[in-house]
Protein backbone atom coordinates (compact mmCIF):
# COMPACT_ATOMS: atom_id res chain seq x y z
CA UNK A 1 0.00 0.00 0.00
CA UNK A 2 1.15 3.30 -1.20
CA UNK A 3 -0.25 5.95 1.32
CA UNK A 4 0.26 10.14 0.23
CA UNK A 5 -0.07 12.58 2.79
CA UNK A 6 -0.63 15.68 1.84
CA UNK A 7 -0.21 18.21 4.67
CA UNK A 8 0.69 22.40 4.76
CA UNK A 9 3.36 21.64 7.43
CA UNK A 10 5.26 19.09 8.58
CA UNK A 11 8.03 18.57 11.70
CA UNK A 12 11.30 19.49 10.94
CA UNK A 13 10.93 20.87 8.09
CA UNK A 14 8.04 23.36 8.71
CA UNK A 15 6.27 24.01 11.78
CA UNK A 16 3.40 25.82 13.70
CA UNK A 17 1.55 23.67 15.78
CA UNK A 18 -0.04 20.06 16.07
CA UNK A 19 -0.63 19.47 12.41
CA UNK A 20 3.04 19.95 11.71
CA UNK A 21 3.77 17.00 14.59
CA UNK A 22 1.07 14.97 13.17
CA UNK A 23 3.03 15.23 9.80
CA UNK A 24 6.25 14.77 11.65
CA UNK A 25 5.20 11.28 13.59
CA UNK A 26 2.37 9.30 11.59
CA UNK A 27 4.03 8.75 8.24
CA UNK A 28 7.23 7.52 9.94
CA UNK A 29 4.74 5.09 11.98
CA UNK A 30 3.55 3.65 9.02
CA UNK A 31 6.23 3.24 7.11
CA UNK A 32 7.49 1.06 10.25
CA UNK A 33 4.45 -0.55 10.14
CA UNK A 34 5.28 -2.01 6.40
CA UNK A 35 3.56 0.83 4.17
CA UNK A 36 5.11 2.71 1.09
CA UNK A 37 4.74 6.44 2.43
CA UNK A 38 5.28 9.40 0.44
CA UNK A 39 4.62 13.24 2.16
CA UNK A 40 3.94 16.05 -0.14
CA UNK A 41 4.00 19.61 1.17
CA UNK A 42 4.81 22.75 -0.12
CA UNK A 43 8.39 23.99 -0.38
CA UNK A 44 8.82 27.61 1.78
CA UNK A 45 11.31 30.23 1.48
CA UNK A 46 11.75 29.66 5.00
CA UNK A 47 11.59 25.64 5.31
CA UNK A 48 14.05 24.27 7.62
CA UNK A 49 16.93 22.03 6.88
CA UNK A 50 18.80 20.47 3.49
CA UNK A 51 16.40 18.68 1.15
CA UNK A 52 17.95 18.24 -2.78
CA UNK A 53 15.70 19.51 -5.99
CA UNK A 54 15.06 16.65 -8.44
CA UNK A 55 12.83 18.49 -10.44
CA UNK A 56 12.47 21.71 -12.28
CA UNK A 57 9.83 22.74 -15.14
CA UNK A 58 6.58 24.16 -16.15
CA UNK A 59 2.82 22.13 -15.42
CA UNK A 60 0.26 22.75 -17.89
CA UNK A 61 -2.48 22.47 -15.27
CA UNK A 62 -1.50 25.61 -13.38
CA UNK A 63 -1.67 28.95 -14.43
CA UNK A 64 1.08 30.70 -16.63
CA UNK A 65 2.10 33.00 -13.82
CA UNK A 66 3.08 30.36 -11.69
CA UNK A 67 3.47 27.34 -14.10
CA UNK A 68 7.07 27.11 -13.48
CA UNK A 69 7.87 24.36 -10.11
CA UNK A 70 10.20 23.23 -8.57
CA UNK A 71 10.47 19.73 -6.62
CA UNK A 72 13.06 19.09 -3.77
CA UNK A 73 12.71 15.53 -2.23
CA UNK A 74 14.41 13.97 1.08
CA UNK A 75 14.09 10.33 2.56
CA UNK A 76 14.72 9.76 6.21
CA UNK A 77 12.79 7.29 8.52
CA UNK A 78 11.41 5.17 5.67
CA UNK A 79 9.37 8.27 4.25
CA UNK A 80 9.50 10.03 0.94
CA UNK A 81 9.15 13.62 1.38
CA UNK A 82 8.31 15.99 -1.24
CA UNK A 83 8.19 19.84 -1.56
CA UNK A 84 6.57 21.57 -4.22
CA UNK A 85 7.64 25.17 -5.06
CA UNK A 86 5.86 27.36 -6.29
CA UNK A 87 6.20 31.49 -6.79
CA UNK A 88 2.99 32.36 -3.80
CA UNK A 89 5.36 30.29 -1.65
CA UNK A 90 8.38 32.21 -1.79
CA UNK A 91 8.59 34.32 1.17
CA UNK A 92 8.87 34.22 4.74
CA UNK A 93 6.25 32.21 6.64
CA UNK A 94 3.95 29.66 6.08
CA UNK A 95 0.79 31.50 6.42
CA UNK A 96 -0.53 34.90 4.79
CA UNK A 97 -3.90 36.63 3.85
CA UNK A 98 -3.68 35.07 0.51
CA UNK A 99 -3.61 31.23 1.01
CA UNK A 100 -6.71 30.56 -0.23
CA UNK A 101 -4.44 31.40 -3.56
CA UNK A 102 -1.61 30.19 -2.48
CA UNK A 103 -2.87 26.50 -1.63
CA UNK A 104 -5.29 26.53 -4.82
CA UNK A 105 -2.40 26.56 -6.77
CA UNK A 106 -0.13 23.63 -4.57
CA UNK A 107 -3.38 21.59 -4.50
CA UNK A 108 -3.71 21.87 -8.25
CA UNK A 109 -0.07 21.02 -8.62
CA UNK A 110 -0.03 17.96 -6.24
CA UNK A 111 -1.47 15.09 -8.50
CA UNK A 112 0.54 16.34 -11.67
CA UNK A 113 3.89 16.58 -9.45
CA UNK A 114 3.14 12.65 -8.32
CA UNK A 115 2.56 11.74 -11.82
CA UNK A 116 6.14 12.84 -12.68
CA UNK A 117 7.89 12.25 -10.03
CA UNK A 118 6.58 7.99 -11.12
CA UNK A 119 4.21 8.33 -7.70
CA UNK A 120 0.77 6.46 -7.96
CA UNK A 121 -0.82 6.52 -4.47
CA UNK A 122 -3.07 3.55 -3.29
CA UNK A 123 -5.01 6.15 -1.20
CA UNK A 124 -4.28 9.85 -0.62
CA UNK A 125 -4.79 11.23 3.01
CA UNK A 126 -5.36 15.15 2.97
CA UNK A 127 -4.69 17.57 6.50
CA UNK A 128 -7.13 20.50 6.92
CA UNK A 129 -8.29 22.45 4.86
CA UNK A 130 -5.08 23.30 2.99
CA UNK A 131 -4.93 20.01 1.03
CA UNK A 132 -9.00 19.97 0.38
CA UNK A 133 -8.23 21.06 -3.34
CA UNK A 134 -5.87 18.14 -3.34
CA UNK A 135 -8.76 15.85 -1.74
CA UNK A 136 -11.72 16.83 -4.26
CA UNK A 137 -9.24 16.33 -7.39
CA UNK A 138 -7.95 13.02 -6.27
CA UNK A 139 -11.33 11.97 -5.67
CA UNK A 140 -12.54 13.09 -9.08
CA UNK A 141 -9.08 11.54 -10.82
CA UNK A 142 -10.58 8.02 -9.00
CA UNK A 143 -8.28 7.73 -6.30
CA UNK A 144 -9.03 6.92 -2.80
CA UNK A 145 -8.96 9.54 -0.46
CA UNK A 146 -9.06 10.03 3.22
CA UNK A 147 -9.59 13.90 5.02
CA UNK A 148 -8.86 14.53 8.20
CA UNK A 149 -9.96 17.48 10.19
CA UNK A 150 -7.40 18.65 12.06
CA UNK A 151 -9.46 22.00 13.08
CA UNK A 152 -13.27 23.16 11.70
CA UNK A 153 -12.64 26.57 12.25
CA UNK A 154 -10.05 27.18 9.38
CA UNK A 155 -12.11 26.22 6.27
CA UNK A 156 -10.24 27.81 3.03
CA UNK A 157 -13.40 30.35 2.21
CA UNK A 158 -13.20 33.02 -0.30
CA UNK A 159 -15.61 34.84 -2.88
CA UNK A 160 -17.15 32.54 -5.50
CA UNK A 161 -15.81 34.56 -9.07
CA UNK A 162 -12.26 34.08 -7.80
CA UNK A 163 -12.41 31.27 -5.94
CA UNK A 164 -13.59 29.00 -8.72
CA UNK A 165 -11.28 30.27 -11.24
CA UNK A 166 -8.18 29.67 -8.33
CA UNK A 167 -9.88 25.91 -7.91
CA UNK A 168 -10.61 25.14 -11.46
CA UNK A 169 -12.69 22.12 -10.94
CA UNK A 170 -15.90 21.03 -13.46
CA UNK A 171 -18.56 23.33 -12.90
CA UNK A 172 -20.76 20.37 -10.61
CA UNK A 173 -18.49 20.84 -8.02
CA UNK A 174 -19.49 24.42 -7.12
CA UNK A 175 -22.81 23.02 -5.71
CA UNK A 176 -24.05 22.52 -2.50
CA UNK A 177 -23.14 19.41 -2.45
CA UNK A 178 -19.70 20.51 -3.10
CA UNK A 179 -17.41 23.71 -2.23
CA UNK A 180 -20.34 26.09 -2.11
CA UNK A 181 -21.16 27.87 0.82
CA UNK A 182 -23.62 30.38 1.32
CA UNK A 183 -22.50 31.66 -2.29
CA UNK A 184 -18.78 31.41 -1.18
CA UNK A 185 -16.36 28.72 -2.23
CA UNK A 186 -15.21 26.68 1.11
CA UNK A 187 -12.75 24.37 1.05
CA UNK A 188 -13.04 22.43 3.67
CA UNK A 189 -16.43 21.69 2.60
CA UNK A 190 -15.06 20.34 -0.56
CA UNK A 191 -12.82 18.10 1.14
CA UNK A 192 -15.53 17.14 3.05
CA UNK A 193 -17.99 16.21 0.58
CA UNK A 194 -15.88 14.49 -2.01
CA UNK A 195 -13.44 12.48 0.17
CA UNK A 196 -14.42 8.60 0.67
CA UNK A 197 -13.72 8.49 4.45
CA UNK A 198 -13.53 11.62 6.56
CA UNK A 199 -11.70 11.40 10.34
CA UNK A 200 -10.86 13.72 13.04
CA UNK A 201 -7.87 13.97 15.57
CA UNK A 202 -10.58 12.45 18.30
CA UNK A 203 -13.04 10.08 18.79
CA UNK A 204 -15.46 12.89 21.24
CA UNK A 205 -14.50 15.72 18.38
CA UNK A 206 -15.88 13.44 15.91
CA UNK A 207 -19.09 13.45 17.98
CA UNK A 208 -18.82 17.25 18.96
CA UNK A 209 -18.94 18.69 15.61
CA UNK A 210 -21.76 17.01 14.43
CA UNK A 211 -23.81 19.78 16.99
CA UNK A 212 -24.47 23.37 16.34
CA UNK A 213 -22.08 24.05 19.15
CA UNK A 214 -18.99 22.78 17.77
CA UNK A 215 -20.15 22.55 13.88
CA UNK A 216 -18.87 25.72 12.66
CA UNK A 217 -21.39 25.77 9.97
CA UNK A 218 -21.28 22.47 8.78
CA UNK A 219 -22.84 20.04 11.67
CA UNK A 220 -25.92 19.14 9.03
CA UNK A 221 -22.94 17.95 6.18
CA UNK A 222 -20.92 16.20 9.26
CA UNK A 223 -24.17 14.63 10.74
CA UNK A 224 -24.79 13.38 7.33
CA UNK A 225 -21.35 12.04 6.98
CA UNK A 226 -21.34 10.86 10.47
CA UNK A 227 -24.85 8.84 9.88
CA UNK A 228 -23.27 7.67 6.03
CA UNK A 229 -20.63 5.72 8.31
CA UNK A 230 -17.70 8.39 6.83
CA UNK A 231 -17.18 10.11 9.24
CA UNK A 232 -15.23 9.12 12.46
CA UNK A 233 -11.89 9.85 15.24
CA UNK A 234 -8.91 8.35 15.75
CA UNK A 235 -6.81 9.86 18.28
CA UNK A 236 -3.23 11.45 17.67
CA UNK A 237 0.01 9.85 19.24
CA UNK A 238 3.05 11.64 20.13
CA UNK A 239 6.12 11.08 19.23
CA UNK A 240 7.77 9.40 22.57
CA UNK A 241 11.23 9.94 21.68
CA UNK A 242 10.89 13.47 21.13
CA UNK A 243 9.14 14.23 24.50
CA UNK A 244 10.92 11.73 26.53
CA UNK A 245 12.07 12.95 30.32
CA UNK A 246 14.68 10.13 30.48
CA UNK A 247 16.42 11.55 27.75
CA UNK A 248 15.57 14.44 27.13
CA UNK A 249 19.10 17.11 26.50
CA UNK A 250 16.85 20.32 27.58
CA UNK A 251 15.75 18.97 30.94
CA UNK A 252 17.75 17.49 33.93
CA UNK A 253 16.37 13.88 32.76
CA UNK A 254 14.48 11.90 35.29
CA UNK A 255 12.28 9.08 35.34
CA UNK A 256 10.34 9.58 38.40
CA UNK A 257 8.92 12.01 41.20
CA UNK A 258 11.82 12.66 42.92
CA UNK A 259 13.80 13.35 39.83
CA UNK A 260 11.59 15.76 38.45
CA UNK A 261 12.04 18.29 41.50
CA UNK A 262 15.40 18.90 39.96
CA UNK A 263 13.61 20.49 37.02
CA UNK A 264 11.27 22.19 38.96
CA UNK A 265 13.91 23.40 40.87
CA UNK A 266 15.58 24.49 37.76
CA UNK A 267 12.35 25.98 36.63
CA UNK A 268 12.27 28.48 39.46
CA UNK A 269 15.77 29.75 39.41
CA UNK A 270 15.12 30.26 35.48
CA UNK A 271 12.29 32.32 36.42
CA UNK A 272 12.49 33.67 39.66
CA UNK A 273 9.86 31.75 41.58
CA UNK A 274 9.05 31.86 44.66
CA UNK A 275 8.15 28.12 46.85
CA UNK A 276 4.53 27.76 45.48
CA UNK A 277 3.00 25.32 43.42
CA UNK A 278 3.94 25.77 39.41
CA UNK A 279 0.99 25.80 36.94
CA UNK A 280 2.18 26.62 33.38
CA UNK A 281 0.54 26.17 29.79
CA UNK A 282 2.11 26.16 26.08
CA UNK A 283 -0.20 27.61 24.24
CA UNK A 284 -0.92 29.55 21.13
CA UNK A 285 -2.51 33.08 22.85
CA UNK A 286 -6.18 32.43 21.46
CA UNK A 287 -9.98 32.45 22.46
CA UNK A 288 -9.76 28.77 21.25
CA UNK A 289 -7.29 27.56 23.54
CA UNK A 290 -8.94 29.60 26.52
CA UNK A 291 -6.04 31.92 27.22
CA UNK A 292 -8.61 34.57 27.63
CA UNK A 293 -9.91 32.26 30.70
CA UNK A 294 -6.75 31.44 32.33
CA UNK A 295 -5.94 35.14 32.31
CA UNK A 296 -9.37 36.18 33.76
CA UNK A 297 -8.40 33.45 36.66
CA UNK A 298 -5.07 35.23 37.34
CA UNK A 299 -6.26 37.30 40.47
CA UNK A 300 -7.01 33.97 42.01
CA UNK A 301 -4.64 31.70 41.14
CA UNK A 302 -1.86 33.93 41.67
CA UNK A 303 -3.09 33.15 45.72
CA UNK A 304 -1.57 29.64 45.70
CA UNK A 305 0.10 29.21 42.32
CA UNK A 306 3.26 30.35 40.43
CA UNK A 307 1.83 30.62 37.17
CA UNK A 308 4.12 30.25 33.60
CA UNK A 309 2.89 30.90 30.52
CA UNK A 310 4.99 30.31 26.81
CA UNK A 311 3.02 31.43 23.83
CA UNK A 312 2.41 34.09 21.32
CA UNK A 313 -0.64 35.16 18.87
CA UNK A 314 -3.75 37.66 19.97
CA UNK A 315 -2.21 40.64 20.31
CA UNK A 316 -4.58 41.68 23.15
CA UNK A 317 -4.08 38.46 25.19
CA UNK A 318 -0.31 39.02 24.71
CA UNK A 319 -0.46 42.51 26.06
CA UNK A 320 -2.37 41.44 29.08
CA UNK A 321 -0.16 38.64 29.65
CA UNK A 322 2.84 41.30 29.41
CA UNK A 323 1.17 43.31 31.98
CA UNK A 324 0.81 40.34 34.14
CA UNK A 325 4.42 39.64 34.10
CA UNK A 326 5.05 42.53 36.58
CA UNK A 327 3.60 40.33 39.60
CA UNK A 328 6.72 37.98 40.81
CA UNK A 329 4.22 34.97 40.62
CA UNK A 330 3.24 35.18 36.40
CA UNK A 331 6.44 34.57 34.17
CA UNK A 332 5.52 34.99 30.51
CA UNK A 333 7.85 34.49 27.77
CA UNK A 334 6.36 35.55 24.50
CA UNK A 335 6.52 33.05 21.48
CA UNK A 336 7.23 29.61 20.73
CA UNK A 337 10.75 28.73 22.03
CA UNK A 338 10.95 24.56 21.97
CA UNK A 339 14.00 24.15 24.38
CA UNK A 340 11.77 26.21 27.10
CA UNK A 341 8.44 24.49 26.10
CA UNK A 342 10.83 20.84 27.17
CA UNK A 343 11.79 22.92 30.66
CA UNK A 344 8.22 23.86 31.71
CA UNK A 345 6.44 20.72 30.66
CA UNK A 346 9.37 18.84 33.14
CA UNK A 347 9.44 21.65 35.64
CA UNK A 348 5.53 22.58 36.37
CA UNK A 349 3.46 20.58 38.57
CA UNK A 350 0.31 20.91 36.94
CA UNK A 351 -0.43 22.19 33.20
CA UNK A 352 -3.40 24.61 32.64
CA UNK A 353 -5.57 23.75 29.24
CA UNK A 354 -8.31 25.69 29.71
CA UNK A 355 -10.08 25.12 25.90
CA UNK A 356 -12.98 25.87 24.95
CA UNK A 357 -12.64 23.32 22.04
CA UNK A 358 -9.84 20.89 21.30
CA UNK A 359 -9.94 18.91 18.19
CA UNK A 360 -7.01 16.53 19.81
CA UNK A 361 -4.86 19.15 21.99
CA UNK A 362 -0.21 17.41 22.62
CA UNK A 363 0.01 19.47 25.25
CA UNK A 364 -1.98 16.91 27.82
CA UNK A 365 0.22 14.44 26.36
CA UNK A 366 3.73 15.71 26.58
CA UNK A 367 2.79 16.83 30.16
CA UNK A 368 1.14 13.89 31.41
CA UNK A 369 4.71 12.36 29.94
CA UNK A 370 6.71 14.56 31.84
CA UNK A 371 4.88 13.90 35.42
CA UNK A 372 2.83 17.42 34.86
CA UNK A 373 -0.96 17.00 36.11
CA UNK A 374 -3.52 18.13 32.95
CA UNK A 375 -5.97 20.47 34.65
CA UNK A 376 -8.21 20.78 31.34
CA UNK A 377 -11.58 21.62 30.22
CA UNK A 378 -13.87 18.35 28.96
CA UNK A 379 -13.72 19.21 25.55
CA UNK A 380 -12.62 16.78 22.58
CA UNK A 381 -9.23 15.17 22.97
CA UNK A 382 -8.69 16.08 26.46
CA UNK A 383 -11.80 13.94 27.54
CA UNK A 384 -9.77 11.35 25.29
CA UNK A 385 -6.89 11.40 26.79
CA UNK A 386 -6.75 12.63 30.09
CA UNK A 387 -8.20 10.04 32.84
CA UNK A 388 -10.21 11.64 35.66
CA UNK A 389 -7.43 9.54 37.77
CA UNK A 390 -4.73 11.32 36.53
CA UNK A 391 -5.56 15.02 35.58
CA UNK A 392 -8.12 17.25 36.83
CA UNK A 393 -11.61 17.95 34.74
CA UNK A 394 -13.74 21.13 34.65
CA UNK A 395 -16.87 21.43 32.45
CA UNK A 396 -17.81 25.51 31.92
CA UNK A 397 -15.71 27.63 29.96
CA UNK A 398 -15.01 29.74 32.79
CA UNK A 399 -12.32 31.42 35.20
CA UNK A 400 -14.52 30.56 38.21
CA UNK A 401 -14.64 26.79 36.72
CA UNK A 402 -10.94 26.55 36.02
CA UNK A 403 -10.19 27.91 39.49
CA UNK A 404 -11.89 25.62 41.30
CA UNK A 405 -10.17 22.38 39.48
CA UNK A 406 -7.15 24.09 39.81
CA UNK A 407 -7.83 24.58 43.56
CA UNK A 408 -8.91 20.82 43.56
CA UNK A 409 -5.43 20.02 42.28
CA UNK A 410 -3.81 21.79 45.10
CA UNK A 411 -5.81 20.13 47.78
CA UNK A 412 -4.58 16.63 46.78
CA UNK A 413 -2.95 14.80 49.09
CA UNK A 414 0.80 13.94 48.70
CA UNK A 415 0.22 10.14 48.59
CA UNK A 416 -2.34 10.69 45.77
CA UNK A 417 -0.24 13.31 43.70
CA UNK A 418 2.20 10.59 43.60
CA UNK A 419 0.20 8.02 42.79
CA UNK A 420 -1.38 10.55 39.63
CA UNK A 421 2.03 11.30 38.71
CA UNK A 422 3.71 8.17 38.20
CA UNK A 423 0.25 6.62 36.32
CA UNK A 424 0.78 9.68 33.80
CA UNK A 425 4.48 8.83 33.13
CA UNK A 426 3.20 5.22 32.64
CA UNK A 427 0.07 6.00 29.57
CA UNK A 428 1.01 4.95 26.13
CA UNK A 429 0.48 7.54 23.58
CA UNK A 430 2.85 6.37 21.23
CA UNK A 431 1.80 6.51 17.29
CA UNK A 432 1.89 2.78 16.56
CA UNK A 433 -1.87 2.54 18.01
CA UNK A 434 -3.48 5.12 15.79
CA UNK A 435 -1.15 4.61 12.83
CA UNK A 436 -2.33 0.82 12.71
CA UNK A 437 -6.13 2.53 13.08
CA UNK A 438 -5.58 4.24 10.11
CA UNK A 439 -3.79 1.77 7.93
CA UNK A 440 -6.84 -0.28 8.74
CA UNK A 441 -9.17 2.46 7.50
CA UNK A 442 -7.43 2.63 4.40
CA UNK A 443 -7.93 -1.11 3.96
CA UNK A 444 -11.41 -0.59 4.21
CA UNK A 445 -12.05 2.43 1.91
CA UNK A 446 -9.27 0.95 -0.99
CA UNK A 447 -10.19 -2.49 -0.35
CA UNK A 448 -7.08 -3.67 -0.04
Amino acid sequence: MHVVHVASEVFPYSRSGGLGDVLGALPAEQARAGAEVTVVSPWYATLSGTVSEVWRGELNELPGDVSEVRVAEERRDGVRYVFIGLAPFDRPGLYHEDDVYRFSMFGRAVLPVLARLGLRPTILHGHDWQAALVVALASLAQLRTVFTIHNLQYQGKWNMHEGRAWTALPHHAYSIDGLEYYGEVNLMKGGLNFAHQVTTVSPTYAQEITTLQYGEGLEGLLTRLSIEGRLSGIINGLDQERWNPRTDPDIPAFSDLKGKQAATTALRQEFGLDEAPILATVSRLAEQKGMDILIEALPELVKDWNVVVLGGGDPLLTAALVGWAQHPRVAFAQGMNEPLSHRIYAGAHAFAMPSRFEPCGLSQMIAMRYGTLPVVRETGGLVDTVPHDVGFHFREATPTALAIACNAALNTPPADWARRTEQAMSLDFSWSGPAQQYLKLYGRTTGH
